[in-house]
């Protein structure tokens, strides 16, 4: 089974997937994907980024991870592919996840865009422009370590991606942070 982690820049991702490593579940970096590959549709000049091809991406897990038991996928975009069957979206308060950015030395215009983001819910939008509801689940990382996250995605996985309402979507709601100033 393919377990899309995904989730805003900065929420934890990374982390939580060094986690499962651990605890030995295979875990891929699709943005390490990308690049190692060089699956990009060209640059986004005012993010300074590059556009990954998400078609490539999914061609080559298909073709690489189709016989694999199970496998996450760690990426903010990893929601759009197509082979991925589960997606878990990992959210933070948007207050917690500006404090994460800026001690990335992130850019104020970047913390900026990424908190507008989680505020209005857009990956979890995306998620369910490719998935059914029953398929994506969602994890609060505000006031949680790194292992509870961890131990969350596992109790999803343990109780065989049944919607469990703690995970269920809808639950988490940042909307009233988008009048105030970050």
């Amino acid at each position: 089974m393919h377990i899309a982690l995904t989730g805003t820049p900065g929420i934890g991702k990374t982390s939580v997937s060094d986690v499962l490593r651990r605890k030995e579940f295979q875990v891929i970096d699709i943005n390490n994907v990308a690049v190692k590959n060089d699956f990009f549709v060209g640059v986004d000049k005012e993010r300074d980024s590059k556009i990954a091809d998400i078609d490539k991406i999914d061609d080559y897990i298909k073709k690489y991870y189709s016989k694999e038991d199970m496998v996450f996928f760690d990426s903010h975009l990893s929601h759009l592919l197509e082979s991925v069957k589960k997606v878990i979206v990992l959210r933070c308060h948007p207050k917690d996840l500006a404090k994460r950015l800026s001690s990335k030395r992130w850019k104020k215009e970047k913390i900026k865009e990424n908190i507008e983001a989680e505020m209005l819910d857009v990956i979890l939008c995306e998620a369910l422009e490719h998935h059914s509801k029953e398929n994506v689940f969602e994890i609060d990382t505000t006031n949680k370590s790194i292992d509870e996250v961890a131990f969350s995605v596992i109790e999803i996985i343990e109780n065989e991606f049944k919607n469990m309402k703690k995970y269920k979507i809808g639950n988490i709601d940042w909307s009233e942070e988008i009048l105030r100033d970050f």
